[in-house]
């Protein structure tokens, strides 16, 4: 069991989490497009899944593909998934069109080249891809066609926002939108300008929630990620925040925001100056970001990518209203149980006392938060909650807050029957057992934590 991680201070901004409009659309998350990924957790038998398909630090010829449950520990599902025909392959936009396809589109090029087209692939599974075409994007003059993301409008529209320089200044790069003209996505429109973001921003990536469109854009001479809002797609764009107003620093670029399943906003960014993948996370529509924090797994490894949600086929499944106790996945004499109102992982046999076995035994019901997750009573009807990151009983007082703290989403475990429970409004923390005690941490991404977080539900021991 390795070192418990520092404490983060993020607790006041999960208490001020904000409720997102009921129709916000995000792209990966529209109905049809992705199946139906929403800001709740996955219902019992289903699964939460991300994928992202980056090109390497140390290879821009290749891209690998990788999931997640969490958004936080990505796994590698296949290593080299496509290789363009020829020339490279960067910043690579994935989605899944309403075909069932995934598609992807690139970067062509390697930064110091000339770059007038990008590149589509096509895949059934996201592990094996099929090369498509290259577009020549019809910019009089162009020098480079960089970074082009998926974005998917309220009315199933199909969009592409690609940064474009000219021959007369190279690296100065403006936003356009191409709109697929096709359900084959074989033909484009001609090239617009988003209004408003103007000159020397690359990299935008827009999230649309309500009416309102959100533009994450990367200004090429500070190096800061901006913020715009717009009441249409090619705007006129307001920019808003300017400089290092979400405390995400400079040198940053590739932005990509997702909805997490507790209804907060994750952005993910290469952090190219340092090195180091990151995502950030918000709970009052984009206002204010938790501190960045290094992605496990991924950072120092991926580039430039984009994320996709859905919800699939295959999750934990677990009855409610049942007793269960919960066996630890690698150490199968200990189970869960409340001592002093604390959680914690002692040996438990059938010769232990009535008494220790009644500790041992716990009611799983709906999530106090997320009729999706899971809550867990102990014997005397008090709840499973964390509270500094301990895990432990306490009585339900009512509260939003102590609704949250006593809600988990179910992942999947290290070993089959095994479970994950996530905290549901610490994204990326489980329950995990540490020197016998239960505790909220942080993923680490390794195998030992994920043995370390997983529990066997079993038949309860009173």
């Amino acid at each position: 069991m390795s070192t418990r991680p520092p404490t983060p201070s993020r607790r006041t901004l999960l208490r001020a989490m904000a409720a997102l409009p009921a129709s916000a659309v995000l792209l990966g998350e529209l109905p049809g497009l992705t199946g139906t990924a929403l800001a709740a957790a996955p219902p019992s038998g289903s699964a939460t899944r991300y994928t992202i398909v980056p090109f390497l630090n140390s290879n821009d010829g290749t891209v690998n593909v990788y999931q997640s449950d969490d958004a936080t520990d990505f796994r590698l599902l296949k290593s080299s998934a496509y290789t363009p025909p020829s020339s490279r392959i960067r910043d690579a936009s994935v989605f899944k069109h309403t075909d069932g396809y995934y598609y992807l589109t690139y970067t062509t090029h390697t930064w110091q080249d000339v770059s007038t087209t990008i590149g589509f692939a096509r895949s059934s599974d996201r592990a094996n891809w099929t090369f498509l075409y290259d577009y020549t994007v019809p910019i009089t003059n162009l020098s480079r066609a960089w970074a082009p993301e998926w974005f998917v409008d309220s009315d199933g529209s199909v969009n592409v926002i690609v940064s474009c320089s000219v021959t007369s200044d190279e690296w100065i790069f403006t936003p356009y939108r191409l709109k697929a003209t096709n359900s084959a996505l074989s033909a484009w429109s001609s090239p617009v300008a988003l209004s408003g973001i103007g000159s020397n921003h690359i990299d935008t990536y827009i999230v649309r929630t309500g009416s309102k469109y959100h533009a994450f854009t990367k200004n090429e001479t500070t190096k800061y990620i901006e913020y715009a809002t717009a009441s249409s797609l090619t705007g006129p764009y307001t920019i808003s925040r300017t400089g290092d107003w979400a405390g995400w620093g400079s040198y940053r670029e590739g932005p990509s925001v997702i909805q997490l399943d507790n209804g907060g906003w994750r952005i993910f960014f290469d952090g190219y100056g340092d090195g180091t993948y990151y995502y950030s996370d918000s709970y009052d529509t984009f206002a204010t970001w938790s501190a960045p924090t290094a992605l496990p797994v991924v950072s120092g490894t991926a580039r430039h990518f984009t994320v996709i949600k859905e919800t699939v086929s295959g999750g934990p499944s677990l009855t409610k209203n049942v007793t269960r106790s919960f066996q630890s996945a690698n150490y199968s004499t200990r189970c869960w149980q409340s001592q002093s109102s604390l959680l914690n992982l002692p040996v438990v046999t059938a010769s232990s006392t009535a008494a220790e076995k009644s500790a041992s035994t716990f009611t799983v019901v709906a999530g106090l938060a997320d009729a999706n997750g899971y809550s867990f009573r102990d014997s005397s009807g008090n709840y499973l909650r964390h509270w500094d990151f301990r895990a432990r009983f306490d009585a339900n007082d009512g509260t939003s807050t102590f609704a949250k703290d006593a809600t988990f989403i179910a992942r999947t475990g290290s070993s089959s029957g095994a479970i994950r429970w996530e905290s549901y409004n610490y994204p990326g923390y489980y329950l995990r057992h540490y020197n016998y005690q239960l505790r909220v941490e942080r993923t680490a991404g390794t195998d030992l934590f994920r043995q370390d977080s997983s529990f066997v539900p079993v038949t309860a021991w009173a």
